[in-house]
């Protein structure tokens, strides 16, 4: 509790609510088991530092992470909070690239869930063939698989495959999710995960039916129909998994 309050005292409020919504960020994914190990990442900008951003320390579980073991670093992979907790290079190299590139971009997230992996892994990638992939087809991209992502120069061609979507199938590897919230990229991942599970499921079955483009068009005209509030995308979707994860454990906000 001494190390949350030493971090809590040396930095703005606005990054403190930062730290704590992306430490509850880390809790979801470990309760809906999209957590990997220590590996994987999802990372947030620090409010008001354009060059500065968080990302969760390598060697501790996603059910581990708490605001205060969060590590800020800069887009040259200095760290700025004093963390003694390393960062992961492959994380690094791939995070810093989009935010440093992509302005719009607050939120980043990068995942190894099962399903995920193994639609990035087929021919085809993922199919129109259910309600959710209907929502993520159109705005997906793909990124052909160079190996583990440590390398620099491998920067401009991820960036000439994301073009001017903001989700990406990085094939045989797995999904890199952006958004201009947490809460917007959140959302759009467990949408796409649901996608991806129940394609693999169906695929199982036998031949599936495929939803065509019209359909396809007017589905993603009429989405904004089924939401709360279509200028919070993903906030009260996120908010309930907040308090999910609460009544388990609220040690993540320290």
């Amino acid at each position: 509790m001494a190390t949350a309050i030493n971090v809590q005292s040396s930095c703005s409020e606005e990054e403190w609510k930062a730290r704590q919504k992306l430490a509850a960020c880390y809790r979801i994914f470990a309760y809906l088991g999209w957590d990997e190990l220590i590996f994987n990442h999802v990372t947030l900008k620090v409010p008001g530092e354009d060059d500065a951003f968080l990302i969760n320390p390598y060697g501790l579980h996603f059910s581990e992470v708490t605001a205060s073991s969060l590590v800020k670093i800069d887009i040259d992979g200095n760290t700025l909070d004093g963390s003694t907790y390393p960062v992961n290079k492959a994380g690094f190299t791939q995070h810093s690239l989009f935010h440093r590139e992509l302005p719009d971009v607050h939120a980043i997230i990068h995942t190894h869930t099962t399903a995920t992996m193994a639609v990035s892994s087929v021919e085809g990638g993922l199919q129109p063939i259910n309600f959710y992939a209907a929502a993520i087809v159109p705005r997906l991209a793909y990124h052909k698989f160079e190996g583990i992502t440590v390398h620099e120069d491998e920067g401009p061609r991820f960036l000439a495959s994301l073009g001017k979507k903001r989700m990406m199938l990085l094939e045989n590897h797995g999904p890199v999710v952006m958004g201009r919230t947490l809460e917007q990229a959140f959302l759009n991942h467990w949408v796409l995960q649901r996608a991806c599970e129940i394609q693999m499921q169906t695929l199982s079955m036998g031949k599936p039916v495929m939803i065509g483009e019209e359909v396809i068009r007017k589905h993603l005209e009429n989405l904004s129909q089924a939401s709360i509030d279509p200028l919070q995308q993903g906030v009260p979707e996120f908010e309930a998994m907040v308090r999910l994860v609460d009544r388990e454990d609220k040690s993540w906000r320290e």
